[in-house]
């Protein structure tokens, strides 16, 4: 039994067997994880891989021992209850970029000591034809209605400023979980007159978004009730420490809960961000601004949560009909 060390900090214990092996594994992984492009990426990788770990852990196999019938099991168990026993079932696209990431990993490790004479492993459990795979034309995300948002934004108003200030920043600037997790208090700065926060997105990048004012006042009360501290991560735990994504997804589904949101035990804080994009396309009607808000580099990813996709009332071929002066009943 050892302990994995990976981007300075230590994965669950593991089913490893002592010696050079398992050292070289080590070395590996952190190597693997260092080619990553971004911090953001590093991260992402990390997180799924714990999550195979200790699954392989759970079930006694050895990483470098496993077969494509445990990366089959880990998916089903996925599919039936998620990666921890709180977290109810996975969606599809989580699972993949799960089984993604865990046969990128196995990838690396075969590549790198395939020419040693002595290869760790010869074949990639990862690579299985039962990796779901995602729809790119549907979000399988449960979203709030206009009625579900205010009340949940009631519900965190009064559980507190922390709980204020994270759900309205995630239901007026679509943030992500991994924003909440990373951004820091010097990001925080005006410009033009506008209160903003800067922050790091997918592939490292830096964005700089402006903040309502009841988002800002949100946030304002609640490094108040910090101290006014001047660095750091904006967002801790009540004791200190960083928090991550399965914090926010048990605070998005307590609220929910006594907001009354019948859907509570669905939601996430993607649903938070899939709401916000989807409530700025039917209030402005222009992809553009929703493309902006959420900071997607392709539109195509943004139209997934237009829930207006397909309807036929207002459909563009009546508006042609009129262009063109096309009579109804020729």
């Amino acid at each position: 039994m050892g302990d994995l060390e990976v981007a300075g900090r230590v994965l669950p214990p593991q089913t490893y067997r002592p010696g050079r092996r398992d050292n070289e594994l080590r070395r590996l992984t952190l190597a693997w994880l260092g080619s990553q492009p971004s911090e953001h990426t590093k991260a992402a990788y990390e997180r799924d891989l714990r999550y195979w770990l200790a699954w392989c852990d759970e079930t006694s196999i050895h990483p470098l021992d496993a077969r494509k019938t445990d990366v089959d099991n880990w998916i089903a168990r996925q599919r039936d209850c998620g990666v921890r026993p709180d977290a109810g079932p996975s969606a599809k696209g989580s699972i993949a970029r799960r089984v993604s990431v865990v046969a990128s990993w196995y990838d690396y490790i075969i590549e790198d000591t395939a020419a040693s004479g002595t290869p760790m492993i010869e074949h990639n459990p990862g690579h299985t034809r039962a990796r779901p795979k995602a729809d790119k034309d549907q979000s399988p995300t449960v979203g709030l209605n206009q009625a579900e948002s205010d009340r949940l934004i009631t519900a965190a108003d009064a559980d507190g400023p922390r709980s204020s200030a994270i759900i309205r920043l995630m239901l007026t600037n679509a943030v992500r979980a991994s924003v909440i997790e990373t951004a820091q208090i010097s990001g925080l700065g005006y410009d033009r007159g506008h209160r903003v926060l800067t922050m790091i997105y997918k592939g490292d990048k830096k964005v700089r978004d402006p903040l309502p004012p009841p988002t800002a006042h949100a946030i304002d009360a609640y490094l108040e009730s910090r101290g006014w501290p001047e660095t750091g991560l904006l967002f801790v735990t009540r004791n200190g420490k960083p928090i991550d994504e399965p914090h926010l997804l048990k605070l998005v589904q307590r609220l929910a809960r006594k907001a009354g949101i019948p859907s509570a035990a669905q939601l996430s804080p993607h649903s938070l961000r899939h709401t916000a994009i989807t409530e700025t396309l039917d209030a402005t009607g222009d992809l553009r601004k929703a493309q902006d808000l959420a900071h997607h580099a392709d539109p195509r990813t943004t139209r997934l949560y237009d829930l207006r996709r397909g309807e036929l009332d207002g459909h563009a071929a009546y508006v042609l009909a009129t262009r063109y002066g096309a009579r109804r009943d020729a």
